[in-house]
């Protein structure tokens, strides 16, 4: 038989319940108390069982993180940090990948193994949000959310990015633009769009609906859309990409179709991920903490969890910049 909890307790002279209490450091326990404790369990090699402790506290100190796009350069960027964060608020993470929110059993996520998840890749259809709610299961929104009041999120500023774009491209002088914007059903694709539209509404300049490609936010979006875009009489001479790897594939179908970037054609991209900066690229983007991103949708859930959070709901914006480097121009 291995040491237990009632091992420690008989040696330090105290109840059960009371080791248990104080190797969580539990305020109700005296500190001479806990000391005592810590020490018996010291000389005994024991190691408190996290199945007991989540029996004991109905608290499992894991959450669950939702991605169903591991394949797109951005989400290494955000789980990275996500992970430490949670780490050093005493929570373990465990990566959920499928297809899509629905292919997400509900049962994984509400059989009590976790204490709350984040949805990283949510799109305004999915029924997992309402599913979680009506279960009880705290749970956070990364990057996108639902645009429905009442969520907790942590997301960027898009549709002020979009403006950024569309201002910087309208000073610029172009007047023919276009843009290979996210899906519909996702409100990073719809918000930067509209930022952009405004802003270049703003300026002056229109958006036709035959200039603007909508996919997933993927290198053949962009790669696929551009030759089609550069059919148009006249051809845009500036394109706004939903993100750095749409960009990315854009330029590639630029320089496969012989287009010159950016004496041809401004190429402009949104997220800032370190690969944008790499010289074979040099993209122009719009830059955001992608860090704290993910750090601030961790310390809201563990917030939710804890039940320190208005019930209304809770959206954190972080702030977007434009970063010039060197696919951008002035129209010709």
């Amino acid at each position: 038989m291995g040491i237990t909890s009632h091992d420690v307790a008989r040696l330090a002279g105290v109840s059960q319940p009371t080791v248990s209490r104080a190797l969580r450091d539990d305020p109700r326990v005296s500190e001479a108390t806990r000391e005592k404790v810590r020490r018996a369990a010291q000389a005994l090699n024991y190691v408190p069982s996290e199945a007991g402790r989540t029996l004991s506290t109905r608290a499992t100190r894991r959450v669950g993180v939702i991605v169903t796009d591991l394949t797109n350069p951005f989400y290494p960027h955000v789980i990275a940090p996500l992970h430490d964060e949670l780490s050093g608020l005493g929570y373990r993470m465990m990566l959920i990948t499928e297809r899509s929110d629905e292919a997400v059993a509900e049962e994984k996520l509400l059989d009590q193994s976790m204490d709350g998840v984040v949805l990283a890749t949510a799109t305004t259809d999915s029924r997992l949000p309402a599913q979680l709610e009506r279960r009880g299961m705290p749970y956070v929104f990364l990057n996108r959310d639902t645009g429905r009041a009442g969520d907790f999120a942590s997301v960027v500023d898009n549709e002020g990015g979009g403006r950024l774009v569309a201002r910087e491209l309208v000073a610029l002088g172009h007047r023919h633009v276009a843009g290979v914007f996210g899906a519909a059903n996702t409100t990073t694709g719809r918000e930067r769009e509209l930022g952009f539209r405004l802003a270049l509404a703003e300026g002056g300049v229109g958006l036709a609906e035959d200039r603007v490609v909508r996919g997933a936010f993927e290198y053949d979006t962009g790669y696929r859309a551009l030759p089609a875009l550069l059919d148009a009489d006249p051809a845009p001479t500036a394109v706004f990409c939903g993100n750095d790897v749409v960009a990315i594939g854009v330029l590639n179908a630029a320089l496969a179709a012989g287009v010159k970037v950016p004496d041809d054609l401004t190429v402009i991209g949104f997220d800032d991920l370190p690969m944008a900066a790499w010289e074979v690229f040099r993209l122009t983007t719009v830059r955001h903490d992608l860090g704290e991103l993910s750090r601030q949708a961790a310390r809201l859930l563990v917030r939710r969890i804890a039940g320190e959070v208005d019930p209304g709901g809770e959206r954190l914006v972080l702030p977007t910049e434009f970063v010039p480097r060197a696919t951008h121009a002035r129209a010709h």
